[in-house]
């Protein structure tokens, strides 16, 4: 149940990235289901403007996927989630919920590759706010080839209409899947959530059912605000998670890290930032697991 190992990658937080067809690119014929939840607490923090703040989230994701014997698989995605900011003396925002759906369409070709393209559509707003507010739509799509027995890499894009000052928000990414060793290995791939940005994850494993996890990001989480005006959280997070998995189905993990060069905006209607203020590295911890059958 590899596809879990990025779920440590951030601190718990792009739909499109979590395909279907690109986690799931080793699984069985037929269809194949997973749930997967996460909670998450970022501690108390200080910001640069005064204040202090901290962070409650919660997420959880179902995914079913459909492959057939001649390696075409279809997938659909669907997910919910909130994050309860408690902003000492108050704040811009209290609690942001998202949702998101995405289908995903995947298959080979010759030279041992592989194809995936996953539309997505997903909403981030402040409780303040309505979900059409914070709406928002795109694709991530990419190739990856079995270089060896090891590797297996390829390009990758994502595409997706922005909130406020940010129309639309295109950027390139990696795929990676190196087995450096019969126990340590390298990827890059999403979070469990809906934050977006590069990631990279090294996993060490100990024994049969244990392993650990490093892993980092850059994250940028853009949600509507009343009245038009939209908030921003990004950081980047480094998180070490053990994991233990008592049969292949299911996965059971905790974790903890920080928090690095958080910042975050408020932007009016017009598109102009009228608030920014930079906040402390925030320890944060949580529990994570996936069920897969």
């Amino acid at each position: 149940m590899r596809p879990l190992n990025k779920l440590f990658s951030a601190a718990v937080a792009s739909i499109a990235l979590s395909s279907p067809a690109f986690a799931q690119s080793a699984a069985p014929d037929g269809w194949v289901f997973r749930f997967e939840g996460a909670y998450f607490h970022q501690q108390d923090t200080d910001l640069s403007a005064g204040g202090s703040f901290g962070v409650e989230r919660t997420f959880g994701q179902f995914t079913a996927v459909n492959r057939n014997p001649d390696g075409i698989s279809v997938g659909v995605s669907a997910s919910l989630g909130q994050s309860d900011y408690d902003f000492v003396g108050g704040g811009p925002w209290n609690r942001v919920q998202e949702q998101s759906v995405s289908v995903s369409f995947g298959g080979q070709f010759g030279n041992g590759g592989r194809w995936f393209v996953a539309p997505s559509v997903r909403s981030r707003y402040d409780s303040a706010a309505s979900a059409s507010d914070g709406q928002s739509a795109g694709l991530f799509a990419g190739a990856s080839w079995q270089v060896n027995e090891s590797l297996v890499i390829g390009p990758a894009f994502g595409a997706f209409s922005g909130l406020g000052a940010d129309d639309y928000d295109i950027f390139p990414a990696l795929l990676l899947d190196w087995q450096i060793s019969d126990r340590l290995s390298l990827s890059t791939g999403p979070t469990i959530g809906a934050s977006q940005g590069p990631g990279l994850s090294l996993r060490y494993e100990m024994a049969d059912s244990w392993g650990l996890t490093l892993s980092a990001r850059s994250e940028k989480t853009r949600f509507a605000l009343a009245g038009g005006g939209v908030g921003q959280d990004s950081a980047i997070p480094v998180v070490l998670s053990l994991s233990y998995d008592p049969n292949p189905g299911m996965r059971f993990a905790v974790f903890a890290g920080a928090e690095f060069d958080g910042l975050l905006e408020v932007e009016n209607a017009a598109g102009v930032t009228t608030g920014r203020t930079r906040y402390d590295t925030a320890p944060l911890m949580g529990l994570a697991f996936a069920l897969s059958f």
